[in-house]
């Protein structure tokens, strides 16, 4: 099953009575418009670490970049499973929007064809300020240099807010649990 076409199914108990699964292409929407993720990671001593950041979404994965020596980095290099979330039209509002919450495993992407196309959606999605040369298989932006990672998703969630609240749950390996 590719990330393209997920097993999709509505979680009726959080749910409201007329809810219908959000679509993954609606979900797919959210997270290449949304500006701000959070990554949720594991420290080596099991404590967690969540810290905001700015992503891309690509060939059916989203993508960050972070400092080698950045505690999330670190914490990937021990445990690459991790959590990226983000909000689209409403953010916090309760009663407008849709959440967005993908489990995966980072994986750094090192080849500089494909840096080059990500660093190429970064200045497009968040403007010149946001600019990386690609070397070395890194970003450089401002003389430091940012590790990249791919999460393709596992599993994800959307809760869907607005005149029906609904829990949609996309499988990506088969598994639903």
């Amino acid at each position: 099953m590719s990330a393209s076409e997920p097993a999709t199914t509505l979680t009726t108990r959080f749910s409201s009575e007329d809810a219908t699964p959000t679509a993954w292409s609606t979900a797919v929407g959210g997270l290449t418009e949304a500006e701000i993720f959070w990554l949720s990671t594991v420290r080596p001593d099991g404590r967690p670490h969540v810290t905001p950041l700015l992503a891309v979404w690509a060939d059916d994965a989203l993508h960050f970049c972070t400092g080698p020596d950045e505690r999330k980095a670190r914490n990937l290099a021990a445990n690459a499973r991790c959590v990226l979330t983000t909000s689209t039209a409403g953010g916090n509002d309760l009663h407008a929007g849709l959440d967005v919450i993908i489990e995966g495993e980072a994986v750094q992407v090192q080849d500089e064809t494909t840096l080059r196309g990500l660093a190429e959606l970064y200045a497009a999605k968040y403007g010149s300020d946001w600019h990386f040369d690609v070397r070395n298989g890194a970003f450089y932006g401002v003389g430091d240099r940012a590790d990249v990672f791919r999460v393709e998703p596992v599993r994800a969630f959307g809760f869907g807010r607005g005149e029906t609240y609904s829990q949609t749950r996309w499988s990506f390996d088969g598994q639903n649990g």
